[in-house]
């Protein structure tokens, strides 16, 4: 007879430890036999704890009988002792738990009832799944309780509902192992389809050359940390980079922006674009030439994979939710993340927000390999870089609240301008540092790391190639290509800049964008 059948105490411990019956009557999920049933297996069969290990722990079973028993079972097998009857009921001697589960006779009976440890993995999950089963009655019984609680405020309830639900989702999160060949094939498959583009790449172009030779592309399942010191432009590159993938590759890209409205980043968008210093879209206070400027080449961003979430303090739950829809309904390919410090872990607790930072770029790494797609995140530095006298280039150590950011990213990059420390046109060699921007590769776990030179528009927060077409630096605009578009326009009368009214004359910027890539 099994001793929570004997022992009234232990009976009581078991009713405390259970969820407690729904108003319907149902009892909580649970099977003692297959309990039983895994333990006496892991007492007969030597290697039998190694395959149940990462699925059991003492809590996922019913009986606290069990619980006393399994725990015995894990110390043994921590130390790498052998697992049998006279171990375990020597072990749970030690623990002084040995009475409390039923003493030797119990321990004895687990393991005569025992055919066969054969199918201790299926005996195993099924055990597994029960006391998951449990989990979510358990939250919802909470759940429900605090929803009628009016006393509480209903956004901290669904915050903690979150955060709790998180927890418990990925508990259950398990990846079979696989056998190399079948990722071989996969391996080459990437390979060839490598060979068969044009730009060489592997991974998704960024429209910076130098960079995506570098990188080969951003990388499915990499997660990628943007970092610099405020006013740095890291806002301006991923904007810029996610126009050129957007419009230039057609790839579908996802912006969370906690840091901006939808409205402010589409208006940085069209400074971008169109030219335009962001001071003058800000104040709508644009020359007739300017108006016909942007009416013309916003056509461009009209129609663009290009997709904006401007929620604040996003949470790890619902951009996670979010993103799988977005994979799901428009085959977003890349998530942008301005910025990771302003993301939250809701519903849960931790001892410092370092913890919680930590556990937010766990959770990113996470995501990108479930959705098989890169995700980049800025993120802050701290002071230390204000605070050194000469050298003012970022390096790892400045990350800001968390050296787990370091750890969990695939690639960590560094914006520096050199020219916003120095105040000045030049460095200490005499170079021309002008609109200089130097994007460096500090971490890249399957590649090289070096410093990639752009340059770098403050009137219209736009990031280029080095190499790209002369640039007139000292006024911030194109030497020879600003007018292209409007000159290709036939509805502005040529020769008689500012014949168009203010309004923009007859451009239509809702009409579909010309095919191929943007000519700037």
């Amino acid at each position: 007879m099994p001793p929570f059948q004997q022992n009234n105490t232990s009976g009581r411990r078991a009713a405390a430890n259970a969820t407690v019956a729904d108003s319907a009557g149902r009892i909580a999920p649970r099977d003692t036999r297959l309990e039983a049933a895994v333990l006496g297996a892991l007492m007969l069969e030597k290697d039998a704890y190694t395959i149940v290990c990462d699925i059991l722990h003492a809590d996922s079973f019913y009986e606290p009988a069990h619980q006393r028993i399994y725990e015995a079972i894990q110390t043994l097998g921590a130390a790498q002792s052998p697992i049998d009857m006279l171990t375990v009921v020597e072990q749970l001697r030690l623990n002084g738990t040995l009475d409390s589960v039923g003493g030797t006779a119990y321990v004895a009976q687990l393991t005569m009832e025992v055919a066969s440890a054969a199918n201790v993995e299926f005996h195993a999950r099924i055990v597994a799944q029960k006391y998951l089963s449990r989990q979510l009655i358990g939250f919802a019984a909470n759940l429900e309780t605090k929803a009628f609680d009016e006393s509480i405020d209903v956004d901290d309830v669904l915050q903690e509902a979150e955060g709790k639900l998180f927890e418990i989702s990925q508990r259950n999160v398990k990846k079979e192992v696989t056998q190399i060949d079948p990722v071989i094939s996969q391996a080459i498959e990437q390979i060839q389809a490598a060979a068969n583009r044009t730009s060489g790449l592997s991974g998704l172009e960024s429209g910076y050359h130098d960079l995506d030779k570098l990188t080969s592309g951003w990388q499915n399942s990499d997660l990628i940390i943007i970092a610099a010191r405020p006013a740095m432009g890291k806002t301006a590159f991923v904007l810029s980079m996610a126009k050129n993938m957007a419009v230039n590759y057609n790839t579908p890209v996802a912006i969370f922006s906690l840091e901006m409205s939808n409205v402010q980043l589409v208006n940085r968008l069209i400074s971008n674009v169109c030219e335009i210093e962001g001071s003058k879209i800000k104040s709508g206070q644009l020359t007739p030439i300017e108006w016909n400027q942007l009416m013309a080449r916003i056509k461009h961003l009209s129609g663009a994979p290009l997709y904006i979430d401007d929620t604040p303090s996003l949470s790890i739950f619902e951009l996670r939710t979010k993103a799988r829809r977005l994979v799901r309904e428009h085959g977003v390919r890349m998530i942008i993340i301005d910025y990771l410090q302003l993301m939250n872990a809701s519903g849960m607790k931790f001892g410092s927000r370092e913890q919680e930072v930590s556990m937010i770029s766990r959770s990113l790494k996470q995501l990108a390999k479930e959705l098989n797609l890169p995700i980049v995140a800025l993120s802050q530095l701290n002071r230390s870089v204000e605070s050194r006298t000469e050298n003012k280039r970022p390096q790892l150590s400045d990350l800001r609240e968390s050296g787990a950011i370091e750890q969990d990213a695939d690639m960590v990059c560094f914006i520096h301008r050199p020219e916003y420390y120095l105040h000045s046109d030049t460095d200490a060699s005499g170079r021309d540092i002008r609109g200089l921007a130097e994007f460096i590769v500090a971490k890249h776990r399957s590649g090289a790391v070096d410093d990639v030179k752009m340059r770098f528009r403050a009137p219209v927060a736009r990031f280029e190639n080095w190499n790209e077409a002369a640039v007139a630096v000292e006024h911030g605009t194109h030497a020879s290509r600003l007018n292209d578009d409007v000159a290709d326009d036939p509805s502005i009368a040529p020769g008689v800049p500012g014949a168009v009214p203010m309004s923009g004359g007859t451009a239509d910027f809702l009409a579909p964008a010309s095919s191929g890539p943007l000519p700037f």
